[in-house]
């Protein structure tokens, strides 16, 4: 476990990073020429880095993914109530990899990322909420 200080260190900076995708997807939403694709892509980013911070803060070790619901459960394994709050931010999971690469995924529509932007507003809420008592 790290001593404090280098805890408080990275609970920052993860939460650094996940502003920064939250700002981006917010400002880029705001644009005329909406680019859908990069949006969905800095909101998955941002609830994937809150949710780290959130773990970090708790010591809770996690692995290298941007899978969200394997983020969520381990939420859950000390707070149950947010992981059962946040639980439908799965869907921007997809967001992180297969968005960026041509294939299969359509391109994120303009409904599915005024979502998704809504979502980790909700995310960064709950997270920043839940720091509170812990930062």
């Amino acid at each position: 476990m790290p001593h404090n200080g280098v805890k408080e260190k990275l609970v920052k900076e993860w939460l650094h990073k996940a502003e920064e995708d939250f700002k981006t997807a917010g400002f880029l939403l705001k644009c005329d020429d909406c680019l859908t694709n990069v949006i969905a892509y800095h909101a998955q980013q941002a609830a994937e880095k809150f949710l780290k911070a959130f773990l970090t803060a708790n010591q809770i070790m996690f692995p290298k993914t941007h899978d969200l619901q394997r983020l969520l459960e381990l939420t859950g394994t000390i707070n149950p109530q947010m992981m059962q709050e946040l639980n439908d931010i799965i869907i921007l999971t997809p967001y992180g990899v297969e968005i960026r690469y041509p294939g299969d995924r359509p391109d994120a529509s303009q409904e599915e990322v005024n979502k998704a932007v809504e979502m980790i507003l909700r995310v960064r809420n709950c997270v920043l909420d839940a720091l509170r008592n812990i930062v």
